[in-house]
Order: structure tokens, then C-alpha cells, then sequence
């Protein structure tokens, strides 16, 4: 088995929805764009991932949504080194269609008080709900390692819940680790890095906002 020597995920540069939440009443979330400071961030990114993978073969996976294609596409990587594929399951966690903000905004706060890894926006999804199609997309990644030729490097440019998630599901954190962590910000990247002993770890932590909560022991 080919396991790379390094996963890099890479949250989105700043959108438009991040800059201004009435979009969300007048555009569908996939199909926002980088603000003007979130290409600045993502070819900043890139400036950092170049240096880092040093022209050794990518393997790339971007969610579907423009924001993710246009930061990819800002990150300045060699053609010729990169084989991209858009993976649907590494989209963001779905809200609805067309959003009335006051409405999200009152959701946002249910969430707040109930879990984000619980509470399923109406019509939309639950952080459990992400959860389950990132380890799905896992058990995919896991299969492509045993191509003798993989790449050194897999990219994937997606959201900063999903991002989250897919360290959850890696690494086993429990729901209440999952819970007192905060989303990178825009154009953050985290990267997990195979050791000598054949397990990976994080490059850095994400930031803990709180104290994790659990209702009993594991690990």
C-alpha cells in the first residue's frame, strides 16, 4: 500500500456568503465566489503548498462548489504534477435551497445550543449527516492507496466543517472533542503528516474554543 507521505486539507478562501450572509437569499450556496481578500488568500496558500509538496505528484479532490474550484484554481500548482477529480462528497454541509436570513441566523443559534454534530438544518443536514459521506469518501481514499504509483500527496480543498469531520473520522475524536473545536479560517490548511511509525498527526491543532464535554470515558 502507497500511503502518502502527507493529506493537506485546505478550507476555502473567503466568499462572498462570508462576507455578506444576504447572498445566501439571492444565490444558491454552490454557486458563490471568492471575494476579492479570498483570492488573495487562496494564491497565498498556494505560495505555502508549492513550497511544500517542492514538485512532487498531488493527487487532488475539490467539493463541487465554486468557491472550492476558484481557491484551487488560485493556488498556482503545477499541471503536470496534479491529477484533480471533483468529489461531490466533500461538499459543504447543506442548509436548504435559497436561505431567508433571519431564519438561518435563529437555526444557527437552535444549533448553537443543541450540538453542531446534532442538529439537522431544516430541509438540510446534520454535522452527523457530513460525517457519515466523509467516511465514506474515506473508505474510497483508503482503497486508491493501494495503487502502487499513488502520489506522495493528496490535496483536498473543501469547507471548514468537513474539514473538522474529516479529522473526527480519522483520527477517532469523539463527538465532544468534535464539539470544542473551531472551524480554520478562510484558506487555513491543516496537514496530516505520516510518521515513521506508520501513523499520521496534524501538523497543528485546530483552535478549542471550550472544554470537551463527554458522557463518559473513551479513547
Amino acid at each position: 500500500m502507497a500511503r502518502p507521505q502527507r493529506i493537506v486539507l485546505v478550507r476555502h478562501g473567503e466568499s462572498e456568503g462570508n462576507a455578506d450572509d444576504t447572498v445566501y437569499e439571492r444565490e444558491p450556496d454552490h454557486a458563490l465566489r471568492l471575494t476579492p481578500t479570498g483570492l488573495r488568500q487562496s494564491r497565498e496558500t498556494g505560495v505555502r503548498l508549492r513550497e511544500l509538496f517542492d514538485g512532487e505528484r498531488v493527487s487532488v479532490y475539490v467539493s463541487p462548489y465554486r468557491r472550492t474550484h476558484e481557491t484551487f484554481g488560485s493556488l498556482g500548482l503545477d499541471p503536470e504534477t496534479v491529477r484533480v477529480r471533483e468529489e461531490p462528497r466533500l461538499r459543504e454541509q447543506d442548509w436548504g435551497n435559497w436561505q431567508e436570513r433571519d431564519d438561518v441566523r435563529l437555526q444557527k443559534a437552535y444549533r448553537d445550543a443543541y450540538g453542531h454534530f446534532f442538529y439537522r438544518f431544516a430541509q438540510g443536514e446534520s454535522g452527523a449527516d457530513v460525517y457519515d459521506r466523509v467516511g465514506a469518501f474515506l473508505e474510497s481514499l483508503y482503497r486508491s492507496f493501494e495503487d502502487p504509483d499513488h502520489p506522495p500527496n493528496v490535496l483536498l480543498v473543501t469547507h471548514g466543517l468537513t474539514m473538522r469531520l474529516f479529522c473526527m473520522r480519522w483520527f477517532h475524536w469523539s463527538v465532544a472533542e468534535f464539539e470544542s473545536l473551531s472551524n480554520p479560517d478562510n484558506g487555513e490548511s491543516r496537514t496530516l503528516v505520516l510518521g515513521k511509525d506508520g501513523r499520521y498527526t496534524l501538523d497543528r491543532p485546530f483552535e478549542r474554543w471550550r472544554t470537551p464535554e463527554p458522557y463518559g470515558i473513551t479513547g
